[in-house]
């Protein structure tokens, strides 16, 4: 199961809201997505979130369109430094 296919389907049970997974691999790595439901992307950009992230990862860049995006980084570890790097963006 792929992390953008887990996105979606958080997005349709939310109805409405922002989704950040971030899957760690075997070898520490870790990958991450960001899925915004349509009636929010005037307001959050899933490609900005998911950059914030990814720094977060020790990773750079990341893309998609504004309502799902999806990015990497070497450090797994920060798994609760990316998730919250995606609030702190959304906060403005």
């Amino acid at each position: 199961v792929s992390l953008k296919s887990l996105a979606d389907e958080a997005k349709m049970q939310a109805g409405t809201g922002v989704v950040a997974i971030v899957g760690i691999g075997p070898d520490g790595k870790a990958g991450v997505v960001v899925g915004v439901t349509e009636d929010l992307t005037g307001r959050f950009d899933a490609v900005a979130l998911v950059r914030a992230a990814a720094e977060a990862l020790g990773g750079k860049g990341g893309g998609g369109r504004r309502d799902m995006a999806q990015a990497g980084g070497p450090d797994g570890a920060k798994a609760g430094e990316a998730i919250e790097a995606v609030m702190k963006a959304m906060a403005g």
